[in-house]
C-alpha cells in the first residue's frame, strides 16, 4: 500500500468512526457501540504503550539500568535499588488472589501516603495564588482613567492603581464577598444586610455557572466543527474529489 492509498484509508476510517460516534445523537445503536468499543480498545492499547515509553522507561527502567551514549559509554550509573519497586508493583495484582489479596494493600498504602503528602503542597500551590489574587486594592492611586498602552514606564504602571482598575477590583471584591456570604451555613443569619448579600451572591453564582455552561457548549460546538471540517474538507474535497 503506497502512501496516498494509506492516507485515503486512514481518513476514511476516521470518517467512519466519527459518523459512528455521532450516531448516538439519534439513539443508542450497535454502530455506535462498535465504534465506542473500538475507541476504548485503541485507547487502552495506546495507554499501555504510553505508560512504558513516557513514564516507566524514563523514571524507573533507565535509572535502574543506567544509560549509555552512542559510543557505548555510560552517561549515568545504574541504580539497582529501583529494582525494589518491581515486586512492590506486582503486589497490586495479588488482589485477584483470595488467599494473598492482603498484599495488594501494601502498594496501595504507599501510594496513598505519598499522594497525601503531595496534596499538602499541591493545596497551597493551587489555592495560595487564589487567596493572594483576592487581595486587590479598590482605591485609585492616580487620576488617570485607564492604563496607557504605551509611552509610560512599566514600573510606573505597575506601581499605580488606575481608576478603571479600581472599579474592576471593587466589582471583583464585591462578588467575592457576596458569594462567600452565601455559604454562611454554620449559623442562622438574621441580618437583613447579610441576607441581601446572600441573595446577590446566589445570583452572581448563577451568572458564573451560566457562563461556564455556555463555554462548555461552545467547546462542544468547536469539536463538532472540527469533525465536520475533517469529513467535508479534508476527506471529501482534498482526498476524494482530487482524484
Amino acid at each position: 500500500m503506497n502512501h496516498e492509498a494509506y492516507e485515503t484509508f486512514s481518513k476514511a476510517a476516521g470518517v467512519f468512526v466519527t459518523v459512528g460516534l455521532f450516531s448516538v445523537l439519534y439513539k443508542e445503536n450497535k454502530f455506535y457501540r462498535f465504534c465506542e468499543h473500538l475507541f476504548l480498545g485503541l485507547a487502552a492499547g495506546w495507554a499501555l504503550v504510553a505508560i512504558w515509553t513516557e513514564t516507566l522507561a524514563s523514571t524507573w527502567y533507565d535509572k535502574m539500568m543506567g544509560t549509555v551514549d552512542e559510543a557505548g559509554k555510560g552517561t549515568s550509573p545504574a541504580m539497582w535499588l529501583y529494582a525494589i519497586l518491581l515486586p512492590v508493583g506486582f503486589m497490586s495484582y495479588m488482589v485477584f488472589n483470595k488467599k494473598h489479596n492482603w498484599m495488594s494493600r501494601i502498594p496501595l498504602g504507599i501510594i496513598l501516603g505519598i499522594w497525601s503528602g503531595q496534596q499538602i503542597q499541591s493545596y497551597f500551590d493551587t489555592y495560595g495564588p487564589q487567596v493572594r489574587a483576592g487581595m486587590k486594592p479598590i482605591f485609585p492611586s492616580t487620576g488617570q482613567l485607564i492604563v496607557p498602552t504605551s509611552g509610560m514606564d512599566p514600573a510606573v504602571i505597575g506601581g499605580n492603581v488606575f481608576i478603571s482598575q479600581a472599579i474592576s477590583n471593587f466589582l471583583f471584591m464585591f462578588t467575592l464577598v457576596s458569594v462567600l456570604s452565601y455559604f454562611l451555613f454554620s449559623f442562622d443569619v438574621k441580618s437583613k444586610a447579610i441576607l441581601k448579600m446572600n441573595t446577590i451572591g446566589r445570583y452572581l453564582l448563577m451568572i458564573g455557572f451560566g457562563a461556564i455552561f455556555g463555554t462548555t457548549v461552545m467547546m462542544r460546538f468547536t469539536l463538532v466543527i472540527d469533525r465536520m471540517y475533517f469529513i467535508w474538507i479534508e476527506f471529501f474535497q482534498h482526498t476524494l474529489l482530487r482524484r
